[in-house]
């Protein structure tokens, strides 16, 4: 655990931020009971908060538990045996799973709990930027401490592989991003093709005996291919700076293709049974989009 001490001196936070702090307390104490309810209104809110809070013992016993580390927000006394009790919080945290997005989130509320109360009792200026410049200190300590948690469990694990096997880890990393690098530029190729096509097929509709129907067909179709490369692109730009990978793009992409094929065939009747047979694959590719895209709506949630 990083020393208590470093971490104050890191945060600027001084004796006269612990005293405002603790003056602030018998205040927040009273409203305790306001701020667990608001507290628990707010985490519900992430969808799965459930899976760790599974009945209503451990609910009680958890209300208890965040009801007591608010108002020892404000004790005022900020030494070892406070941080060692927030470091305590987090490997919980890390031992249970839960995840640091839940943790970032909820002191979110807090912060805004608190910071309301503050300037709904603003009395004089410079003691209300005082206490505003103590609270966010502290909100913010208590968030690096229990974060840290997770940051050593991740540097343990780690520390932990041998040495062939970081290799192979810093190896295979090393691939990953070669052949992410690769997909994009193979990605930009397949937009130029798709330009290329589009431009082809104007060319047809003007300066051939297609046939203006088929010829708008065939020109919407390039265009549909077209869009969904460039949205293909997009997500891939996206998960080269650290998101997730789209392969709901990709999904898209081959039903534009398969579109294209239907609204070309659409026009000759002796092409009946191909366009029952790529139909059927739109729909299985539409209900794998679907199910691709609920799968990430319940993920966020």
């Amino acid at each position: 655990m990083q020393q208590y001490t470093e971490i104050k001196r890191h945060y600027k936070f001084t004796e006269e931020d612990a005293q405002i702090l603790h003056d602030l307390q018998p205040r927040m104490e009273r409203l305790a009971d306001e701020f667990i309810d608001g507290f628990y209104d707010y985490i519900w809110g992430f969808g799965k908060t459930a899976q760790f809070l599974k009945n209503k013992v451990i609910i009680a016993h958890h209300r208890k538990k965040i009801k007591e580390w608010f108002v020892n927000l404000f004790c005022g006394n900020y030494e070892m045996s406070y941080f060692t009790y927030l470091y305590k919080i987090g490997e919980i945290h890390v031992k249970i799973g839960l995840p640091t997005h839940y943790v970032n989130s909820a002191f979110t509320f807090v912060r805004t709990f608190v910071l309301k109360n503050i300037e709904a009792n603003f009395e004089e200026k410079a003691q209300h930027l005082k206490e505003i410049g103590a609270v966010e200190k502290i909100i913010d300590m208590n968030l690096d401490a229990l974060t840290s948690s997770y940051r050593e469990e991740e540097l343990s694990r780690f520390l932990s592989m041998s040495k062939f096997e970081k290799m192979i880890l810093s190896g295979l990393k090393k691939f990953n991003s070669y052949i992410n690098f690769f997909l994009a530029g193979a990605l930009a190729l397949v937009a130029f093709f798709a330009i290329s096509l589009f431009v082809y097929d104007i060319y047809l509709l003007f300066f051939s005996d297609i046939g203006i129907e088929k010829g708008i067909l065939t020109v919407l179709g390039s265009l549909l291919v077209l869009w969904a490369a460039i949205e293909l692109i997009h997500e891939e730009i996206k998960h080269l700076q650290g998101k997730g990978f789209a392969i709901g793009a990709f999904i898209m992409l081959a039903m534009a293709a398969l579109i294209r094929k239907v609204l070309i065939y659409s026009l000759s009747s002796e092409k009946g049974e191909e366009l029952l047979i790529i139909g059927a694959v739109i729909v299985g590719l539409a209900i794998s989009y679907w199910l691709v895209g609920a799968k990430k709506r319940t993920t966020i949630e």
